[in-house]
């Protein structure tokens, strides 16, 4: 009789034992979860704190028409934030892809070789990213087509937030490799100082006392710049003190070697032009956005974002856990526990993601009160998108968790692949169509989203099953 396959051996239960070492080791599948999940959590529930303090300051900071075109700023450079995340994105992508695999393998040295490379490489992403930004600016605000008021601001953010883009590109890198290392707890403190920093810097310099304050929509950025710089030192310092198990700065580590570069490259690169093609299909989407009839449109659209961003938290931090365990366990030669911890995260964030979503139906006007307090204009048209939302989130946690769960493992081609087909199918045609054929509303536009979220998680759970990403080469 033929040894079952991976897939086969994971439903029949026949798991052989496999131990991962470090703080994983003789750990349960559900605490190794815990473990590694519970850091990221708090580190994106504090994110979404600093996210809604730069909300509270930006929507205190006028009245009127001037705090409508604020909000849009802020909300298109939410996404331009995400335009940061193609290149350095990709990098951590590959660099914990790798190190994860080292790691499950027991290979320490290839697990520091792509902790120093992926910090050249981030570094080198996060200038990259400065410079397109920095001489994009004008042209990406005449294409999403703000109005000259809100152009005015998403150009003073804008310009400030460019800066960050060397300390982040190293911070996603380190970071990465710590999470790919079975270490969330140190990159969850470095964030913890980006965020603090972040929010401090931020309020100091927009309602602080002169000299400091009086900085406007210039002073959110170079809060958020200020944080960028002090987590990536701290990252940096506490590696260099040997505080995480495994990993460790040393000369042989950073100094350039190719052949490593390349593997992480080789997995990222994928992602890259996946996220680039992702971020044109979603700018096209706020052009329209941007567009439609009615005033303060995509400053709803971004305040719906930030309430739909408390589900999405742990789902984020779930995912993360299942790309950690799933490279792990494929280092250690165990494709069926790798598929067995990948369906547990699965589960798991799609009934976390649902029930949160459940709350946004009863609890949606308090939930925009409380982000943006006496903006009855935004409400009005948020209200709706938070139904819409709830209905699509287990959809969203199954593209969430199978995507880097894939990417975990470096399948990231096939990622790319099929994320493509789906997102511009109905984000540009379907969309494209509705915007240029009588018009569409803010509404409408989220449930076209929601179905490239539903159509999206069919095909992932298909790729998951087929079982083909198990065999991705990092």
């Amino acid at each position: 009789m033929s040894k079952p396959g991976a897939m086969e051996e994971t439903e029949a239960g026949e798991l052989p034992e496999v131990q991962l070492g470090g703080r994983l080791a003789g750990l349960s599948l559900s605490k190794q979860v815990m473990i590694l999940a519970m850091w990221p959590l708090l580190e994106q529930v504090l994110a979404f704190f600093v996210g809604l303090t730069d909300l509270f300051i930006s929507g205190r900071m006028a009245e009127g028409a001037e705090r409508v075109a604020v909000l849009d700023a802020m909300g298109l450079g939410g996404y331009v934030g995400w335009f940061f995340n193609i290149l350095q994105g990709a990098v951590a992508t590959g660099v914990m892809a790798l190190v994860s695999r080292a790691t499950g393998a027991r290979d320490h040295p290839l697990a520091n070789r792509g902790l120093g490379q992926g910090v050249w490489l981030g570094i080198s992403a996060g200038l990259i990213s400065f410079a397109v930004l920095y001489a994009g600016i004008p042209l990406l605000i005449e294409e999403i087509g703000l109005t000259p008021e809100a152009g005015e601001q998403a150009t003073k953010f804008l310009k400030v937030l460019a800066f960050s883009g060397p300390f982040s590109g190293a911070m996603f890198a380190v970071n990465a490799a710590l999470r790919g290392a079975g270490d969330t707890r140190t990159p969850f403190l470095s964030m913890v100082v980006v965020n603090v920093v972040n929010m401090l810097m931020s309020s100091l310099l927009v309602f602080g006392p002169a000299p400091f304050g009086g900085h406007g929509i210039a002073g959110i950025a170079a809060g958020t710049v200020c944080g960028w710089i002090a987590g990536c030192l701290t990252a940096v310092l506490m590696l260099g003190h040997g505080r995480s198990e495994g990993l460790r700065w040393s000369r042989i580590s950073l100094s350039p070697h190719w052949a490593t570069m390349k593997r992480i490259l080789r997995v990222g690169a994928p992602q890259s032009l996946e996220i680039l093609v992702m971020w044109l299909i979603h700018a096209y989407g706020i052009h329209v956005i941007a567009n439609l009839n009615h005033v303060g449109s995509l400053g709803a659209h971004f305040l719906a974002i930030r309430v739909e961003s408390m589900s999405f938290l742990p789902g984020f931090a779930i995912a993360t856990a299942s790309a950690t365990l799933v490279g792990q366990y494929l280092g250690a030669g165990s494709k069926a526990m790798a598929v067995k911890a990948a369906r547990f995260c699965w589960k798991t964030g799609v009934v976390m993601m649902s029930l949160i979503g459940i709350s946004f139906v009863f609890f949606r006007y308090p939930l925009i009160e409380f982000m943006a307090p006496g903006s009855g204009l935004h409400a009005d048209l948020a209200a709706p998108l938070m139904i819409v939302s709830a209905l699509t989130q287990p959809f969203f946690a199954t593209c969430i968790i199978l995507k880097t769960s894939m990417r975990g493992a470096g399948a990231t081609n096939s990622v790319m692949q099929w994320s493509f087909g789906s997102m511009f199918f109905y984000r540009v045609g379907v969309l494209g169509w509705f915007f240029n054929h009588g018009g569409i509303s803010l509404t409408q536009v989220w449930i076209v989203l929601g179905l490239d979220l539903f159509t999206q998680s069919i095909a992932f759970s298909w790729l998951h099953f087929r079982g083909r990403w198990l065999d991705a080469k990092v």
